[in-house]
């Protein structure tokens, strides 16, 4: 099974970080985010990328363009023209870049990887947030509910902490309780091919006609995920991200 990444978007509500890189390419314990969710997917067998690209795209070009040198030792002989790489990396990823245009929108560009794509079946997912879910059970249940696409559904914990009063005492207080009784889109999707019938073009977003047809004609189901989710939506996401990576209490980190 292929996973289609949608990393081309202008990340605006990041612009600390975007204003210089894609926000795929943010990097959380010294790593692009990108690299996260790639690691994540591979841990439960799923090997080959076909990565959206748009926002200063070139730079998730260059990363994996030079991707053995970031942590190998390398010999440039400078005579021969020739470069010795001495250990790589284990992971065993193929990856597929797509230029799909800086002012794509979502379902835009995952129409424009139709060609890139075999069978029927697919992931995917956007580029920007982390989690511990069991892909191999999402497609599990994709499979089984025998329907055109299946969306994680996740309940975000709240900002802040929650109480309840009484009077002016403290009856309850919880830190940063989920959110409410809402499910919303965890972004983490199994796809079946006939979606892109559903997409017209480059103004499509895929958040918004698509699935709301798909819905309407009951080939929308839910994955309900109740393990750890967090998007990379803000500085303050980032930092949360970061913290948890340094502390060694990382839940995503599901790879060894």
């Amino acid at each position: 099974m292929k996973a289609v990444i949608l990393a081309g978007g202008l990340g605006t509500r990041i612009s600390e970080e975007t204003a210089v890189r894609p926000k795929p390419m943010v990097e959380i314990g010294g790593m692009p985010v990108l690299w996260h969710i790639l690691k994540i997917y591979s841990r439960h067998g799923v090997n080959d990328f076909i990565i959206c690209l748009g926002y200063k795209g070139y730079m998730i070009k260059e990363y994996f363009a030079n991707y053995h040198l970031h942590d190998s030792s390398v010999t440039f002989d400078l005579a021969a023209a020739t470069t010795t790489i001495h250990a790589s990396s284990s992971d065993q990823w193929k990856i597929t870049l797509v230029e799909t245009g800086e002012d794509t929108q979502t379902g835009g560009r995952i129409k424009r990887i139709e060609p890139f794509l075999d069978g029927d079946t697919f992931a995917m997912t956007y580029g920007d947030a982390v989690t511990d879910l069991d892909i191999g059970r999402l497609v599990e249940f994709h499979r089984a509910e025998s329907r055109l696409a299946t969306v994680t559904a996740v309940r975000p914990r709240a900002r802040f902490g929650a109480m309840e009063l009484e009077g002016d005492v403290v009856s309850r207080f919880e830190e940063k309780p989920i959110a409410g009784d809402a499910w919303i889109n965890g972004g983490f999707f199994v796809l079946s091919r006939r979606v892109l019938e559903y997409i017209e073009g480059d103004e499509t977003i895929w958040e918004h006609e698509p699935i709301e047809r798909l819905t309407k004609e009951r080939e929308l189901r839910a994955y309900a995920h109740y393990g750890f989710w967090q998007p990379m939506d803000t500085l303050r996401d980032r930092n949360l991200l970061e913290d948890m990576w340094s502390d060694g209490a990382a839940p995503w980190r599901i790879w060894g």
